[in-house]
This record gives C-alpha cells, structure tokens and sequence, in this order.
C-alpha cells in the first residue's frame, strides 16, 4: 500500500477518496488537522509551526511517505509544496508554487506570458502615509490581499474617497494571511523586483468580470500541460462578486475552450510549474469575443470534486493523487451517471443570527428523492453570520449542495425543490449588513 498523506483531511472530503481507482493501493492519512490549518480556532494561522508539526507528524510515521497533497487553498497549498521538496518528493519547486500564489508576482509573470489576457495592475500599500500615491489605473478597480482567498478583502473600488473608506478595514485584517504569507516567502527564492511586495500589500486591478466566468481543471505532467475538465461559474449578488454556482461540463463554445487551454499551456510553461495540479479561471465577453484571465490556483479544486464523480465517474482528487507519485494521471471522462452536475452555493447578503439549519431527516428526505444529493453545512444554528469563516466581502455562505441531472434545467428544477424541503433561517441583523 502507499502512504498518502493529505493535508486538512475532512470526513467530506475523505468520502470523495473512494471513489478514485487509487482507494485500493493507497492508504490516506490527515496531515494537520482541519481545524487547525483550514479554520484554526486560534483564528490565527502560524505558518512555521504548523510546517513544525507536520514535519514531527511525518518523522513519527513509521512506513514509507509517497506522496503528499493539499486541496485547500493558502496556506495548505503552499506547505504542501514546502513539504514535497524536503521530502525529494514529485512536484513543482517553491519557487513555480510562489508564483501562482503570489497574486502581484503571479500578475508579472502571467502579463509576459498572455499580454493581451492581463488586466492592468499595480501593488499598493495599505500602511502607506498615501496609499492612494501608488494607484496608477484608472477607477473604478478591484483592490484585493497579495494573498488572500474566497473574496475576502476584495472590493469594487469606484472613487479615492471608497478607497479610503475600505483601507482600515484592510489594515486591520490583512494580517490574517499577511503574516503567515510572509513565513512561506522565506522558503522562497524571490526576485528583487517582488521581494518587498509581501502579504501585507494588496493589489488592484482594472475590472474584467464581464461576461462568463470559466475555470479549466488541469495538470503539468513532464512539462505537457493537460486540460481535462472545464467547469462554469455563475455569480450572483452585489457586483456579481459572489458565486452562486459552478456548473459542469461548461456551456462554453469549443473555440472558446481552446483558445483558454492554449494560454493556460503558455502561463503554466512561464512558471515552470510541473508535476502537479492547477486550476486556472477565465472570463470570456461574449460580445467581444475576448478572454481575460482571472487568476491561477497551485491545487484541484475540492469544490469540483463531486461534480466530476458524477459526470466523469470519480473525483479528480485521483489527478492529484497520482502526480503526487510521480505518476501520469489516468483520469476517466464521461463515465458516471449524470449528463451534468452543478455545487450550489446557498447563501444570504446580509448579517444575521442563524436559527435554524437543515436538519438529518430534512436531508434524509432529500437523499431519498435525489440519492446523488451531497450537502456541507457551513454554519450552525445560533452562529452570528459576521464572526463566520464562510463569507466574503459581500455575502455569507451557509451550505453547499451538490446534484446531479441529465440537463440544465432539471438540474436547476432539483435545487428549487430541495429548498422547498429544508430549512434555512437567518434573523437579519441590519445594522451590520454586509
């Protein structure tokens, strides 16, 4: 058997493993604990002692280590990569990790790679004496964390008054990732020309969320970069900022999809990334025919993960498991029982005190109509929405809810009904809305 050792390993994520043809020759073991590197209960994250304690977890284990994986985003991706390369295990080196984690080193790299791609962009201080000085695109912009996730932090910005507004907010909070960011860069070799942009700094961006929004599933396998499933997300909510969906196989035109896998094969060859998974996201403008890239991510994506079982007959985890031995993925294509599968991100636009969650027999009820339905709660009954893990500058996220269909429509169909079964119930709290 060989040892896979997978970091933030949760009992949703560990069901998704038994679905991949890797489940009867590997063992999966937790390295770290969910609570402690996805949401620490501290509510702080320490990057180098958490590399400490995997590092002593890994020492301790007495059989052979063969591979080890993250599907989180920061900073479980990173100390993945960290702990492949002291360990001589398959993957990309720190330095290609950094890259795509890094969003003002991975926005330079990306604009030598696909020019006509990138939006404009440029790093700001928030702590400056005049963050504004350092604003050379026009408004209005998106301003978001050098390395942040989900949305958090990331604002429309239409004036230098919203700016300032929004600065101590930012302040104060840019720690939360800042800090821990800035322990991983020390693992890294990074240029001049980045070396004083750490997690600290944020960066704006001129806008291109219009149109449809895309991410390409894919690997770097000796250098061949390989897209093997493209997924579309539906966004909702103020500035369509938030998502209320993502939907696969994706809608897109073919040409469309092509056009997406030949940048991605030139960004992804301009990080030298190679040997593991990626996940990278398109908008396309329908009436201009143009295509912008949104941003790079060095995993899978967890939230794909049963919408591929269903359409393609297994997780893609097995992607992510076989590169992690050093192995070229087998991954199977159309073979499971849905023409169409969708992971619905139920959510409210405002703070509130939750007072009631779906309940066992309200899901009961609906595995018995729709066996496929999956359901993660992300709150519980009494939490207050603000004080929560799952929001982002916009919304709060109280559950996903995975079904599959033969099309759209019955698809869409489904989820209605399954919120006429259970329950959710949030007291708005206006004073805070978000």
């Amino acid at each position: 058997m060989k040892n896979i050792f997978v970091i933030g390993l949760d009992e949703f994520n560990r069901k998704e493993f038994a679905s991949i043809r890797e489940a009867e020759t590997c063992e999966f073991h937790g390295l770290l604990a969910y609570d402690e590197i996805v949401r620490p209960k501290s509510g702080k994250i320490e990057f180098e002692y958490l590399l400490r304690k995997a590092e002593r977890q890994l020492s301790a284990f007495s059989g052979s280590i063969d591979g080890i994986v993250a599907f989180w985003d920061f900073p479980s991706s990173a100390m993945a990569g960290v702990l492949r390369n002291n360990h001589g295990l398959p993957g990309p080196s720190n330095e290609a990790i950094a890259k795509v984690e890094h969003k003002y080193w991975s926005r330079i790299e990306q604009r030598d790679a696909v020019p006509d791609l990138v939006p404009g962009f440029c790093a700001v201080d928030p702590f400056a004496d005049d963050p504004l000085g350092s604003v050379d695109i026009d408004y209005p912009f998106w301003i978001k964390p050098i390395k942040a996730h989900s949305s958090r932090l990331g604002y429309k910005i239409q004036s230098p008054q919203e700016l300032r507004r929004r600065l101590p907010e930012i302040r104060e909070k840019i720690g939360y990732f800042g800090e821990p960011f800035g322990q991983y860069l020390e693992h890294v070799d990074v240029p001049e020309s980045v070396r004083l942009i750490d997690g600290y700094w944020c960066i704006a961006e001129e806008l291109i969320s219009a149109g449809r929004q895309c991410t390409l599933e894919g690997y770097v396998y000796d250098g061949e970069v390989v897209v093997y499933g493209v997924v579309d997300s539906m966004r909702s909510g103020k500035h369509r900022s938030c998502l209320s969906r993502y939907q696969y196989p994706s809608a897109l035109p073919k040409r469309v999809q092509d056009r997406m896998v030949d940048a991605t094969t030139r960004v992804l060859t301009r990080f030298n990334y190679d040997g593991a998974p990626f996940n990278i996201e398109f908008f396309w403008d329908r009436r201009s025919d143009r295509i912008y890239l949104l941003e790079v991510n060095a995993r899978i994506s967890k939230s794909h993960c049963p919408m591929f079982r269903m359409v393609d007959g297994a997780s893609h985890q097995e992607v992510m498991v076989d590169l992690a031995m050093g192995e070229r993925p087998r991954f199977p294509r159309r073979k499971g029982p849905y023409r169409v599968a969708a992971k619905f991100m139920h959510r409210v636009f405002s703070d509130g005190i939750v007072e009631g969650m779906p309940t066992a027999r309200e899901i009961a009820a609906v595995n018995k109509l729709y066996p496929e339905a999956r359901f993660r709660l992300l709150a519980e009954v009494g939490d207050r929405l603000k004080y929560s893990h799952h929001y982002d500058s916009y919304s709060y996220e109280l559950a996903d809810i995975f079904l599959g269909a033969a099309d759209q429509a019955e698809l869409l169909e489904k989820f209605r009904h399954v919120l006429d079964i259970v329950n959710f119930d949030v007291t708005p709290v206006y004073e805070d809305a978000a």
